[in-house]
């Protein structure tokens, strides 16, 4: 039987914590966090994860789990939190994914493509063509094959194309049908709510919440994380917040500047987060205006999961 799974998902500041620990709690739930830092320990305060209360309250899953020099990838992700998924639902609980990872949650949602090993005389014979012929030549072959990756595949990432002329070379079949099949295979459902919240009103909690990270003591955590002897160049340190507090305790740039320029990214982060998510029509947005809106979509998100438990 197919599983659905709740997602609520969004840009940074939209009140995903909250909504995701009140549904864990009616629901008896376990939350799954797709947040590629949360997962860090240490970074606490630059990556708004839930409080230690909250964290007692309601079971979470990829947080505080790795030191911040630990290299972690979608992959890794995928794999695991698949598994702990199964787990739950074996304790008659059910999962709810809470985060704002973009990438992350579409790997849950659509799993990663295992695709066949590389043929290499292959593929140099496709460069060799490249090189002779050009790059639509490559992908005017690749529409007789498989028309439905040459739309989605520009000329120009002719990479993309050589892998997936490789892929019907090695199998017979196309990195789509490969890819269908793998979702058939799949018991779980995810429906992926969207906080969508006015711009301006989105901003302001921005401001809020940076102002309430440097009162909190954001300065401190990056301090003591640098003199645990974590590099300042890890992948898990190049995160808002973390990278302008470096540059302030390098005496690169004022405190005042680092806030301003915290502020500045975090609103361009939560822009690239909000195009992401336009990206997958299959989204379902949630417009959200003040916190009643908030309030009022928890609500009736809990009555429709409580229908649909019934229902089955």
């Amino acid at each position: 039987m197919e599983r659905r799974i709740i997602v609520i998902a969004g840009p940074t500041c939209s009140g995903k914590t909250q909504i995701g620990i009140k549904l864990a709690k009616e629901l008896n739930a376990e939350i799954i966090s797709a947040d590629s830092r949360q997962i860090y320990k240490y970074l606490n305060i630059g990556t708004a994860k839930p409080t230690s209360n909250q964290l007692k309250e309601i079971k979470h899953h990829f947080i505080n789990e790795l030191n911040p020099d630990y290299g972690y990838d979608v992959s890794k992700y995928e794999s695991e939190a698949r598994k702990r998924i199964k787990k739950i639902y074996s304790k008659n609980k059910f999962p709810i994914v809470v985060g704002g990872s973009g990438l992350y949650i579409k790997a849950l949602s659509d799993g990663i493509v295992e695709t066949p090993l590389k043929d290499s005389d292959f593929r140099k014979k496709l460069e060799n063509e490249r090189n002779i012929y050009g790059n639509i030549f490559l992908h005017d072959k690749l529409k007789k094959v498989d028309p439905v990756s040459a739309d989605k595949i520009h000329p120009s990432y002719w990479k993309r194309v050589v892998r997936a002329l490789e892929v019907i070379h090695l199998t017979g079949k196309t990195i789509t049908e490969i890819h269908n099949k793998q979702k058939k295979q799949d018991q779980y459902k995810f429906d992926n709510y969207i906080l969508n919240w006015d711009r301006e009103i989105l901003y302001k909690n921005i401001e809020f919440r940076v102002d309430k990270m440097f009162d909190e003591g954001l300065v401190n955590e990056v301090e003591q994380l640098l003199n645990k002897g974590f590099s300042k160049t890890l992948n898990s340190l190049n995160t808002v917040g973390y990278k302008e507090t470096i540059s302030f305790l390098e005496n690169d740039i004022s405190l005042e500047r680092a806030i301003e320029l915290t502020k500045r990214n975090t609103r361009r982060y939560a822009k690239r987060q909000l195009t992401w998510f336009r990206k997958d029509k299959r989204n379902i947005w949630i417009d959200i205006k003040t916190y009643k809106d908030l309030e009022k979509f928890t609500e009736q998100l809990l009555k429709k999961r409580k229908f649909d438990e019934r229902k089955n």
